[in-house]
């Protein structure tokens, strides 16, 4: 990821995290982080979680593999970013940098990348069985410092993630 914003610099990014799952009862779950070099496309990566067989872990009841995806994005984006500003400190202590430019949170720090990581997108709508979950899923999101995206403004998770479970 920071080798990517190495490349150039000077650009925008936008760094969203959002995953989905395969609806078995032994579920996978695709999470995927995309930075979107603002006006010129994006990368993303991807790590596909499954509970090996000694955790049990099932998950019969739909609701629960919902949350078990927001639960993920969280958790991946809170490792991320506190990751990400340490590598942009070691990054400034080796090369330099001075250009003041707004991190996570709209935090001002002087290094040398202008991004944002503020959102996780989620994979319910305001249609179809997930409606009655909105409010919790983005409370859950908002509560661990992130804004949520639900669809159809969520593609990370409903279009990025879903293409792997």
């Amino acid at each position: 990821m920071f080798n990517y914003l190495k490349e150039k610099p000077e650009k925008f990014y936008d760094i969203v995290v959002g995953c989905d799952s395969s609806s078995e009862e032994e579920p996978h779950f695709p999470v995927a982080v995309v930075i979107l070099r603002v006006g010129e496309g994006g990368r993303f990566f991807l790590k596909k979680i499954s509970y090996p067989a000694p955790l049990n872990k099932k998950f019969v009841n739909w609701k629960n593999r919902i949350l078990e995806e927001v639960l993920l994005s969280c958790q991946l984006a809170l490792f991320l970013r506190e990751n990400f500003e340490k590598s942009i400190s070691t990054f400034v202590k080796n090369y330099g940098g001075s250009t003041e430019a707004s991190g996570e949170g709209g935090k001002n720090i002087s290094h040398p990348f202008n991004y944002q990581f503020r959102y996780i997108h989620a994979d319910i709508g305001e249609n179809g069985q997930t409606k009655d979950m909105i409010r919790e899923v983005t409370g859950l999101i908002r509560g661990n410092g992130f804004e949520p995206k639900i669809k159809p403004d969520s593609f990370v998770a409903s279009t990025v993630a879903d293409r792997y479970t």
